[in-house]
């Protein structure tokens, strides 16, 4: 994401914000605008399943989602109340955690809440690393789409390796699986993603979706064919990354996502830690009229 982009919405994130007995909140129709969903509605189910994964690690809805009514002017001086919720940050995290992370505001949403801190470079280090993670798990399913897709046209799994093994030979200029990561430093029995930056791990996730759709598209059976398709498609990919003087092989290894993974986990913990509860009570209309 660039950097302007994480000003600007560091800035409208910050002045959305209100304190209530110290408590650092968010309205819910604000965070809609926010986030950017058109409907109310859709919303409202992006927050009730963030209520669920409250529920799961054992914490009281009602201590970070808190509803409140309001009167809002609907014009000609005319009023009406509508309904609205109260949100922690923990809240509006899991909110953001329950959106697509394809879209700059609940990607930049998602590492904001996080932090306790706003400072602009750890907002920064954190996107990029969440960024990585999204692209790890993508290319898990893609890969998985593909596993299960060419053993229903007679490839096993012993073959589906010998596929995904050409096709990391494609894209990394001849060297192999093995190969690149002796290259790395990395050990032998962890998935190569898994120290890839996150350029190298898209690069893989479009070959293998290219390979994905022309293997439906095209009716492909057999490893031979499959295997053909594959690299071809590792291959176009690298021709791409090379117009831009990126060479895969050459980049230097990421930090081990399982590492990465932890220190999401552990965030979370710190936040729900530090946010502090949201009191039940019935703010006055004044307060938040729009």
């Amino acid at each position: 994401m660039e950097k302007q982009i994480i000003t600007k919405l560091r800035i409208t994130f910050e002045e959305a914000a209100y304190e209530e007995n110290g408590v650092e909140y968010w309205l819910a129709r604000d965070m809609q605008k926010l986030l950017e969903y058109d409907d109310w509605r859709n919303f409202e189910k992006v927050i009730e399943k963030a209520k669920i994964s409250l529920l799961k690690v054992g914490q009281d809805t009602t201590d970070h989602f808190v509803s409140i009514s309001k009167k809002v002017e609907v014009g000609s001086g005319v009023q009406r109340e509508i309904d609205d919720i109260m949100l922690t940050r923990y809240a509006c995290y899991l909110i953001a955690q329950n959106g697509d992370p394809r879209k700059d505001q609940i990607a930049f949403a998602q590492s904001y809440f996080a932090l306790q801190t706003r400072k602009q470079e750890m907002l920064e280090q954190r996107i990029n690393l969440v960024e990585r993670l999204h692209a790890r798990q993508k290319l898990v399913e893609t890969e998985t789409e593909l596993s299960k897709l060419i053993f229903e046209r007679g490839v096993d799994s012993q073959g589906f390796g010998r596929i995904r093994s050409m096709g990391d030979q494609a894209l990394f200029g001849g060297l192999t699986t093995l190969q690149m990561k002796k290259k790395l430093g990395m050990p032998e029995n962890r998935p190569l993603a898994d120290f890839l930056p996150t350029i190298t791990i898209k690069a893989k996730d479009l070959a293998t979706e290219i390979t994905n759709f022309n293997v439906k598209k095209n009716n492909l059976f057999g490893e031979p064919r499959i295997t053909s398709e594959h690299v071809k498609n590792n291959r176009d990919v690298r021709d791409v990354l090379a117009k831009s003087d990126i060479k895969p092989e050459e980049l230097p290894p990421e930090e081990d996502i399982k590492k990465l993974e932890r220190r999401v986990k552990s965030d979370e913990k710190k936040i729900l830690k530090d946010t502090g509860k949201l009191a039940r009570t019935k703010l006055t209309e004044s307060k938040h009229a729009e």
